[in-house]
């Protein structure tokens, strides 16, 4: 591993070297690869469009983050920040200078890549729901042309969100590429899993709390037998070069946490009287009210955003996460679309009397 490792280094320096000015785009192509977008812009979009397409989105963000998770308590990925100046391969030579950024710090392992990896099961959502609604729509020329596109637009997006990852040294190469075929795994299994269309609240929260449970277990297990699957946040804390790029959102355990309030609350969400009635309704299927309740929804889990958890507790930062998290979907699915039923109605009513 060394010598991959040491490859990777040498890959970070040519890029910090030569592409110092594609830092802004680069920083862009990070944020792209967030998998905080996914619950605040990818699936409010979506779900207006394709309450299919957007309930898939979902499960698959969770569950990929999920496995990310697991991989990289398996795999115990060194970050390049750390690794150079831990590594005892650079003995006689001068290490390697890598410049770190406000994006650097992540505290997790770091194989596989969980950016690359969130990046490719959304867009991996998001192009092949495209292609299966104009498969249907027909018209082959038109097709084969759109698919051409979309599959470029999707690799020059992973391509960008890899090299970005690797240019502001928190992941190796071989990290980025994992990731990305990991995620599209991911996406394409659940490509082929149809129950999460008609699932219960009940189902929702076994699959929730099997998740958690595993989780926690696996860390109990290995944390039994003197394996600190929390070890890299003290590397992470050692070699920052700035402590307050350090930030508890990058926390093993706060994607989890993350990750699992926003499947909840779907379940919730989609499993609400309010919410089943709102979209029966053919006035919530025309494209004006699907359009406000998308942009509504978007400006409301912006608003939401910006709301900061208290870090003092770990304990409480996690249980606020799960709820925030949770919040998302339930604005999304239920409140929004009802506030705009409820107001339509209203006005119809007025208007006929």
């Amino acid at each position: 591993m060394d010598l991959l490792h040491s490859h990777g280094i040498s890959a970070i320096q040519h890029l910090q070297e030569n592409y110092r000015g594609a830092l802004g785009f680069l920083n862009l192509m990070s944020a792209v690869g967030d998998p905080r977008n996914t619950f605040l812009l990818y699936f409010p979009a979506w779900f207006h469009l394709s309450r299919r397409v957007g309930t898939r989105m979902i499960w698959v963000a969770v569950i990929g983050d999920w496995c990310n998770l697991i991989l990289k308590w398996i795999m115990f990925g060194q970050r390049p920040y750390w690794w150079v100046q831990e590594t005892s391969i650079y003995r006689g030579n001068a290490t390697p200078q890598l410049e770190q950024f406000p994006i650097t710090c992540e505290t997790g392992p770091g194989s596989p890549s969980g950016h690359a990896m969130g990046s490719a099961c959304v867009w991996y959502v998001m192009v092949t729901a495209v292609l299966a609604h104009l498969k249907k729509a027909g018209g082959d020329t038109r097709y084969r042309c759109v698919r051409i596109f979309l599959w470029t637009l999707f690799w020059v997006i992973q391509l960008s969100v890899c090299v970005s990852r690797v240019f502001v040294a928190t992941h190796f190469p071989h990290q980025v590429i994992l990731g990305v075929l990991a995620g599209m795994l991911v996406a394409e299994a659940f490509n082929h899993t149809s129950w999460i269309y008609s699932a219960s609240s009940r189902q929702y929260s076994a699959v929730t709390l099997a998740l958690f449970l595993f989780a926690l277990g696996l860390y109990l297990l290995l944390k039994l037998i003197d394996v600190d699957l929390l070890w890299s946040v003290e590397r992470a804390t050692k070699w920052c070069a700035n402590p307050d790029w350090i930030h508890m959102d990058t926390m093993p355990f706060s994607g989890l946490y993350r990750n699992l309030g926003a499947l909840f609350g779907l379940g919730l969400a989609v499993n609400l009287k309010a919410s089943q009635r709102g979209f029966s309704k053919k006035k919530m299927m025309q494209g004006s009210l699907k359009g406000l309740s998308m942009v509504i929804s978007l400006a409301a889990l912006q608003l939401l955003d910006y709301l900061r958890i208290p870090t003092s507790s770990p304990f409480l930062f996690y249980a606020l996460s799960f709820c925030k998290c949770a919040i998302i979907p339930l604005m999304t699915v239920a409140f929004v679309p009802s506030c705009i039923e409820w107001i339509t109605n209203s006005k119809d009513e007025k208007a006929f009397v």
